[in-house]
């Protein structure tokens, strides 16, 4: 699992893979940033703009020119763009969190 530690999002994901004993690694953006290979197979996998969390402060405070042409570099210098949890399983990258998704892994 990818993501920033103090997230909201983060936290109930966590919670619902601990709660149905799921094992899992947690991976902070901000301790261990993305590097560009991992950071394009989520994109290949999800495409960047299902990546991308327009509602974030980060998304909200870049000027209209990068809002219009997010690359991976902008992307690799503010990991907070990326939606989160991303979640890596052997089969699949989801990205977000609902109990209904989740609940595939039970």
């Amino acid at each position: 699992m990818y993501g920033i530690k103090n997230c909201d999002t983060i936290k109930k994901a966590q919670k619902f893979l601990i709660n149905h004993q799921i094992d899992f690694e947690f991976i902070d953006f901000r301790d261990n940033p993305i590097d560009k290979t991992k950071l394009q197979t989520f994109v290949d996998k999800l495409t960047l703009e299902k990546l991308i969390n327009k509602r974030s402060t980060t998304y909200r405070n870049l000027n209209d020119k990068e809002k219009d042409n997010i690359t991976l570099e902008l992307v690799l210098k503010n990991p907070t763009l990326i939606k989160r949890p991303v979640l890596v399983t052997n089969n699949d990258i989801m990205v977000g969190f609902s109990k209904k998704s989740y609940s595939k892994l039970c």
